[in-house]
């Protein structure tokens, strides 16, 4: 049976997840620990869960979801995996911490292209990848029909969506890739959000503004 465990990391208040099978394999999607205290949590779940990491999983590549990239890299030496598309922003994050005044390890550089259409197998389950740009120009969802889980990163919050006005960003190719891959899935499936809480699809399906408006 596969788990997933959520930790809210640095000063964006990123949540980053592990995948996991219980004293089995895990995946480090979106690693934002950036302090020794965070990492030492992340270490410390690890550990108590008995897991072995095998991949270190980048849904998009903004600063605040790749922090922990260089000392996951350096702790497990798992493969680092990504959308092709988000060479240039994992490329321009020291520049941009440098912009925010915020020291940072660079990350190293994508080992696997994940691409749509793709699907990622932990145990028995299968994680469909859905290529979501609108947000970043290489943003990808995870998602799993058997536990009904979509791990959205930046693309949909609870009553919000991911902001489009960084380098990469646009709005219409945002609301075409929630219509076109997140509306489609079942009402019951959970949304993992990249920050705040998670929710579901029918929920934001309802009530989500930025959905409701765009449907009119």
């Amino acid at each position: 049976m596969v788990s997933i465990a959520s930790f809210c990391f640095n000063a964006f208040q990123e949540n980053t997840y592990v995948v996991y099978v219980p004293n089995g394999d895990c995946w480090i999607i979106d690693p934002g620990c950036y302090t020794p205290a965070e990492q030492e949590e992340l270490r410390q779940f690890i550990a108590d869960q008995q897991l072995t990491p095998s991949l270190l999983i980048n849904t998009h590549c903004h600063l605040d979801h790749i922090f922990g990239n260089a000392w996951v890299k350096a702790t497990w030496d798992i493969p680092l995996c990504a959308h092709r598309l988000e060479e240039p922003v994992l490329a321009a994050a020291p520049r941009v911490a440098e912009a925010y005044g915020i020291p940072m390890t660079t990350s190293p550089g994508i080992d696997r292209y994940l691409e749509a259409g793709e699907q990622l197998i932990m145990a028995d389950t299968a994680f469909d990848v859905h290529f979501v740009p609108g947000h970043a120009p290489g943003h990808i969802a995870l998602y799993t029909a058997g536990n009904r889980w979509v791990i959205a990163g930046d693309v949909l919050f609870q009553r919000s969506i991911g902001r489009t006005d960084l380098p990469g960003g646009d709005y219409d190719t945002l609301m075409q890739s929630i219509a076109r891959e997140m509306m489609t899935l079942p009402d019951e499936t959970k949304v993992y959000c990249g920050h705040g809480p998670t929710t579901t699809i029918g929920e934001e399906r309802q009530m989500n503004p930025f959905i409701l408006e765009y449907q009119r």
